[in-house]
């Protein structure tokens, strides 16, 4: 059996499109909610509504920028108010950059699982055996990666438990409620195929899902560089690139 020095060809490719595509959605992303930095639970929800969490991005947080509320019909039915200040509302650009940016993480992420699973990739390097899930040796790997007690990389993807778990967990968890959330905002995607918005709860349901699975997402990739840093980054790099 021959020695694979660094990541195969297809594993590199797909890697780099995707940490691309992730970095322009995390900006993008960043951009859209800056428009309206509230967050629901439920099909409807605006800035007349009890958010479920307002996040302080922009100036639009200010909620109590809002002139008298009027009735609309009757005073149990809906209201209108005016603004008392301009909100940032330039998010037309960022929301198309996003979409297509999307479509550059789930068509490679598709072929990326396909052949992960065919090709045997996944069983291989990816999915933890059960004598790695034993209770003693998860608490000694998870000691280690506190204490930043990394080994030295090989550029081979010879990876430990914690790594097996935090990638299966992104790839078959994370990334997809990313997505399918992401989908079930879309009011064309949701008009063809209502089940989806509905098995988020709502609209709103969705886009707070979204949010917090991209921020899982997020988190796992600073402590992906990090741990890259401290196993020997320029090894690690050059693995995950152009190869060895």
């Amino acid at each position: 059996m021959t020695d694979m020095r660094g990541h195969v060809r297809w594993v590199r490719v797909s890697h780099g499109i995707v940490a691309a595509s992730l970095l322009v959605l995390a900006a993008t992303g960043f951009v859209i909610l800056m428009a309206h930095p509230r967050l629901y639970w439920g099909d409807a929800g605006n800035d007349l509504t009890p958010a479920l969490i307002e996040l302080p991005i922009s100036r639009n947080y200010r909620h109590a920028g809002w002139s008298a509320s009027t009735p609309i019909g009757d005073a149990a039915g809906a209201v209108s108010a005016s603004r008392t200040y301009a909100i940032f509302n330039e998010n037309g650009w960022g929301r198309s950059l996003h979409f297509l940016a999307a479509w550059c993480l789930v068509l490679p992420g598709l072929f990326y699982l396909i052949e992960g699973l065919a090709g045997g990739h996944f069983r291989a390097h990816l999915w933890p055996a059960l004598r790695e899930l034993r209770l003693d040796r998860l608490r000694r790997a998870i000691a280690d990666h506190l204490r930043l007690r990394v080994p030295p990389g090989t550029g081979r993807p010879d990876y430990n438990v914690l790594q097996k778990l935090a990638y299966s967990s992104v790839i078959f968890v994370t990334i997809p409620l990313t997505v399918l959330s992401g989908l079930a905002m879309s009011p064309a995607i949701g008009a063809a195929v209502p089940l989806l918005p509905r098995l988020f709860g709502g609209f709103q349901s969705a886009r707070t899902v979204h949010f917090f699975a991209f921020v899982v997402l997020i988190l796992f990739v600073v402590t992906h560089i990090v741990m890259v840093v401290a196993s020997g980054f320029r090894r690690q790099i050059r693995a995950m690139t152009w190869g060895e």
